[in-house]
């Protein structure tokens, strides 16, 4: 069951506070010496897309937390779709534990990784999550800054008296098990800021062939069984 929108609201506000305490003031000034003027402006948007964007007229970093992200990432068989739960789990960040706080103080640091990838002029059309990104949020990990951002995650979710499990849970099946994927699936991916929606017409080896659906009609994918979920 998910969390009412209210409280995925307040957490994803705690979310931005998070990111501008923890991980943009100490950041701000070498950010800044690359683009003198730069900021960062933090918001909780009202459905899923999840992104860091850049506007340069403005000089401004803008990082979204996404509600329906936030809702998503509360129990294992809506999370574990999630590059969040792919990176928690395979990079061993937090120990490769999931939960609902360690995916979303994660997913912190997942956007801000972004941020510092677009201000070392590292991030290319067509190549968002590259070697340069991973070196990023590898640091970040590495540094402390992704527990201290944890911390302080749990720690405001407690004053404010926020629900905010940091219960273990376990991927759900189909990330576990990518032959449970079956033909006439209906299924959702994400890429960068865009979700992508479809109906498996073919199981391949690593791979399921996707016909998009909705406002995908008309277009083909084949996509890696680690980046689909369910379609609700």
């Amino acid at each position: 069951m998910t969390i009412p929108k209210t409280q995925a609201q307040n957490l994803g506000r705690l979310m931005c506070k998070v990111t501008q305490t923890i991980l943009w003031q100490p950041a701000a000034s070498s950010v800044q010496q690359r683009a003198s003027g730069s900021t960062l402006v933090c918001r909780v948007g009202s459905g899923q897309a999840t992104y860091h964007r850049f506007d340069p007229q403005r000089k401004q970093h803008q990082i979204t937390y996404g509600l329906r992200m936030i809702q998503a990432k509360q129990q294992p068989d809506t999370a574990s779709g999630w590059l969040s739960a792919r990176e928690i789990h395979k990079r061993g960040y937090f120990e490769g534990e999931l939960s609902t706080l360690n995916l979303l103080a994660h997913t912190c640091c997942h956007e801000f990784a972004h941020l510092l990838q677009h201000s070392a002029g590292h991030r290319y059309r067509g190549s968002v999550h590259n070697r340069y990104f991973y070196n990023i949020l590898d640091d970040l990990h590495e540094s402390g800054r992704s527990e201290a951002a944890r911390e302080a995650l749990a720690k405001h979710a407690s004053a404010h008296e926020i629900p905010l499990s940091s219960e273990p849970f376990q991927l759900a099946e189909p990330a576990l098990q990518p032959s449970l994927w079956k033909i006439e699936d209906a299924v959702a991916f994400s890429s960068g800021t865009r979700e992508f929606r479809g109906e498996i017409i073919r199981v391949n080896r690593k791979t399921c062939t996707v016909n998009g659906t909705g406002k995908c009609r008309g277009q083909r994918y084949r996509v890696p069984m680690s980046m689909l979920r369910k379609a609700y």
